[in-house]
Parts: C-alpha cells; sequence; structure tokens
C-alpha cells in the first residue's frame, strides 16, 4: 500500500489557470488515511479552501525569492473563503517546500489557518511545522494559530499580507524567517502568546510593528534583526494588557518608527521599543540606530529608543545607541517602581 501521493496522479494541473481544489483534497485526503506525504511537483495550482489531515505533510520543491513564489505553488483562486489551508485537528501535520499566494482576495482569508473556539480545544498538543515555505499576499494573515498549542514555523518567509504570523497560543519556535510588508506586524499576538522563542528572523517593513504583542508571558527574543517598522520593532503589553517574563537580547533593531502619511496615534510610537505595564522583563545587549528609507529617502527615524510606562522590576541596561534616536534615548512615563536603566551608551542625532 503506498503511502505518498502525488497531487497530479488525482488530477490536479499546474498550469496557473484549471482549479484543481478536488484533486488536491483527495490526494491529502488519502494521506490522512495513513500520516502519508502528498507530494506537490512544480507547477502553479490554482485552489480553493483545503483541509489537511492528522499527521499529514504537503511537500513541495521551494525555490522561492523575495520577490517571486516558487517552484511549487497553490494559489488562492477564490474570495468566498476563510483560509487556503486550515490545519485545525491536524495534529503533527507539515508543510514543507510550498509557496501559497492569496492574491489579496477578499477580506480576511487566510493562508494558513488553526482555530480552536477555546485553549486546548484538540484536547492535545497541535504541532504543526511550517518549514522552508513563501505564504503571502492574504487579506488576512500568512498564518493564523488561533488557540494553538505547540508549533514551529522555520525559515519561511511570511508576507504582504494581515499579520505575518498570529499567535494566540503557546510554546513555539519562531527560528530563521523573513516576516516582510505585512499591514499588522510581522508577528501579531492575541490574547495569549506565551512560551514562545523568536531567533534569527529579519522583521522588516512591517506596518504597525515588528513584533505587537500586547499579552505576552514567558517568551524569549533573541538575534533578530528589525528593520524599517512602521511603529516600534517591539510593543510589549499595554495599557488594558500586560507583559510578563520576557527576555530581549542580542537583536539589532534598525530605523524604526518610520513615519505614515498621517501623525502616529501616539507621538512614543515613533520609538525601537515599546513596553507597558510590563513586568520581570529584561532588555539588554541590543544595538539601536537611526536610519530613513532606502537610498537616502523618507523621514529619520525614531524619535526614541524605549519608552517604558507603568512597569516594574524591568531591566534595560547595557544596549548601545549611539545615533540610536533623533529626541531621545529612554523616556519613562507613569509610575516605574524597580526599574533599572543604565549602561546604556549613545547619544541622540539629530538627523
Amino acid at each position: 500500500m503506498t503511502n505518498v501521493f502525488d497531487i497530479t496522479a488525482f488530477g490536479a494541473v499546474g498550469d496557473g489557470v484549471t482549479d484543481s481544489t478536488a484533486a488536491i483534497q483527495a490526494a491529502l485526503d488519502a494521506a490522512a488515511a495513513c500520516r502519508g506525504v502528498v507530494q506537490v511537483p512544480p507547477g502553479n495550482y490554482m485552489t480553493g479552501r483545503l483541509k489537511m489531515g492528522k499527521g499529514v505533510s504537503l511537500e513541495g520543491h521551494s525555490a522561492w525569492s523575495f520577490r517571486s513564489y516558487g517552484a511549487s505553488v497553490f494559489t488562492l483562486n477564490t474570495a468566498n473563503t476563510d483560509c487556503m489551508l486550515d490545519i485545525t485537528g491536524a495534529f503533527g501535520c507539515t508543510i514543507r517546500g510550498m509557496s501559497l499566494n492569496g492574491q489579496a482576495l477578499g477580506e480576511g482569508i487566510h493562508g494558513v489557518k488553526l482555530y480552536w473556539d477555546r485553549y486546548n480545544g484538540g484536547s492535545e498538543e497541535d504541532t504543526p511545522t511550517i518549514d522552508d515555505c513563501r505564504i503571502g499576499n492574504f487579506s488576512g494573515d500568512a498564518v493564523h494559530l488561533e488557540h494553538i498549542w505547540c508549533f514551529s514555523v522555520r525559515h519561511s518567509m511570511l508576507c504582504f499580507s494581515n499579520a505575518g504570523l498570529y499567535i494566540d497560543g503557546w510554546d513555539g519556535f519562531i527560528l530563521d524567517n523573513w516576516f516582510s510588508g505585512n499591514r499588522d506586524g510581522g508577528i501579531k499576538g492575541g490574547r495569549c502568546c506565551t512560551s514562545v522563542t523568536a531567533t534569527g528572523n529579519r522583521v522588516e517593513w512591517n506596518r504597525l510593528a515588528g513584533f505587537y504583542m500586547p499579552y505576552v508571558k514567558c517568551c524569549n527574543f533573541t538575534g533578530n534583526y528589525f528593520d524599517r517598522s512602521g511603529g516600534p520593532a517591539l510593543v510589549l503589553g499595554g495599557d488594558n494588557s500586560y507583559a510578563t517574563a520576557v527576555s530581549i537580547t542580542g537583536n539589532l533593531i534598525y530605523r524604526s518608527g518610520k513615519p505614515k502619511p498621517t501623525p502616529f496615534d501616539e507621538v512614543y510610537d515613533s520609538a525601537h521599543v515599546r513596553m507597558t505595564k510590563a513586568d520581570n522583563v529584561v532588555l539588554t545587549g541590543n544595538t539601536f540606530r537611526i536610519g530613513c528609507d532606502d537610498g537616502g529617502g523618507g523621514t529619520w527615524s525614531p524619535d526614541y529608543c524605549v519608552v517604558i510606562k507603568d512597569c516594574n522590576h524591568c531591566i534595560v541596561r547595557d544596549n548601545v545607541w549611539n545615533r540610536g534616536s533623533i529626541q531621545e534615548g529612554i523616556v519613562l512615563l507613569g509610575d516605574n517602581p524597580d526599574v533599572v536603566t543604565e549602561g546604556n551608551i549613545g547619544s541622540v542625532h539629530k538627523a
């Protein structure tokens, strides 16, 4: 009995015209019966909504670049759906070497979606893996994980969508990815973003923020490159939310706070990092730098390096920010007991 299924054997045609939804779904269903592998030969396959099963691996040939989708491409061909690929209940599934193109169709259509109506909705670890994929141009999020429990996203490009990666849940590894040009941030957290490690990612030209996490707990952000965020590179906590037990070390944070056509809702959004109602957060060993658009155009930013509001038991020290901001290095707002801000080396630069 075979456990490897080629979608073309089920009638899928990668000509960029033929609707291959039914054929691809038939291959996925066959693989779900045996925890099998679905193979996608190079081609552009037009598709609507697809559903993955438990333990299924969807494997293509990546060959994607920053400017183009790769060899094995699924292109959305309907605006009447909630997502292209539903992985809810597909425990242990893998998506590898695929490119998913949403064509900006519809409203709120996600590329990859996992949704439970409550936390621990599946009563076991979800554990999906997304590896070496390019997922972009969706009217919703490139990857939307709601009430997720355990996941990994590696060596992929999540781009030109609402959020690159939306997380509401816990236990995730986010390694060696590109988050580029997303409207609501490279990564956006829901009401729970807990026990997540993000390392070695390039987070660039995202509006709102690089990582926007109003509710964040027990997370580690290390060795990432944040470039030209349309707000802070990192937003942690909020006036009606929280941030606790977060380690932020060894990141390079460059030319955040890219001005919008209209002024920021708050002047302090022209900052590299904003921390509000944070507790037990360490921000150390990072490098901050102002900048303008590529080629020397646009407005230099940001005005501030780190804005701290109503925080407690936090350390902001031993960062370097020579020419790191235009107006001030650290801004303290509200009441900030037991917040240490020392050893940060550098000076503002009037651009």
